[in-house]
């Protein structure tokens, strides 16, 4: 007798938004499996932000359910969808660059904690003890973990671009998420910056039980890293499931080559991945 497949951690069902007359997202329907990577692709304007927008809730969508964890969560605000496990970083940074880095992973934390305004104003009791074990929290786990001690005083405003992709994910795995939802993970970075992050994704589904959702431009990362693959087009899922399935869809190379050549997409692959490897040599 075969084992029944985990209940998905996130299912997207039918999910549907709509701007005035022009729909972003149109009967998207998918599941994330617990401990799984996942990712979202598609050509430029599939809706891929979009998606990402209505299931962490900044968009509410206009048709369609989202369940996390069997909970209907369609109607529930952002901030509590953070506090129930959903953490996210976002395709243009969203770091406070005046402050430094280790007071902007802190703000991660803010959604968990449970100190009253007085606490807080006056830094007694209760906001005293949450300000220390989040601190040790921190500076333990996460900032060992991202390789990032060095730059844990220095203003955002001060790091590169790559580094600073490394401290807004710092500040979503401060948010203790049970999904780490990633908006374009590697976009911009460099061959050695991809690599490293491509390693602190795989080492944190592997070392914290992390489940985690990415869209991603990066075709060579998405095939090497992900469980499940995700694909949009126009708003719609035009294709899903293991990234050799997804590969081979005639429908996909439509989507981004406007042809069936299933030859082509893997050419197209082969010769990014070995133009990366040259830029990397140099």
């Amino acid at each position: 007798m075969q084992a029944r497949e985990a209940l998905p951690l996130l299912q997207v069902d039918g999910v549907t938004l709509a701007f005035g007359g022009v729909r972003a997202l149109s009967g998207v329907g998918f599941g994330v499996q617990p401990g799984s990577i996942t990712a979202v692709i598609g050509p430029n304007g599939a809706g891929k932000t979009s998606l990402f927008n209505t299931i962490s809730g900044f968009y509410r969508p206009t048709g369609g359910s989202i369940r996390f964890e069997g909970r209907d969560i369609t109607r529930v605000p952002a901030p509590q969808r953070a506090r129930m496990g959903l953490g996210r970083s976002f395709q243009n940074i969203a770091l406070f660059r005046g402050m430094t880095v280790l007071d902007n992973i802190k703000l991660g934390r803010h959604a968990h904690l449970k100190a009253n305004v007085f606490d807080a104003l006056f830094y007694l009791g209760r906001a005293r003890r949450e300000e220390a074990e989040l601190r040790r929290d921190i500076e333990e786990r996460i900032i060992d973990f991202l390789e990032i001690d060095h730059i844990r005083h220095a203003p955002v405003s001060a790091l590169s671009y790559g580094l600073q992709k490394r401290v807004e994910m710092a500040r979503a795995l401060a948010m203790q998420p049970r999904i780490l939802m990633l908006d374009e993970p590697v976009a911009g970075m460099n061959r050695e910056e991809t690599e490293d992050m491509a390693r602190f994704i795989l080492d944190v589904r592997a070392e914290w039980g992390v489940t985690v959702l990415m869209v991603e431009h990066d075709m060579g990362m998405v095939m090497d890293l992900s469980d499940h693959v995700v694909v949009l087009n126009f708003g719609q899922v035009i294709a899903q499931g293991t990234p050799a399935v997804v590969q081979a869809d005639p429908e996909v190379n439509r989507a981004y080559l406007g042809s069936g050549d299933v030859g082509e997409l893997r050419r197209k692959l082969q010769a990014a991945a070995n133009a990366n490897a040259t830029v990397g040599a140099a």
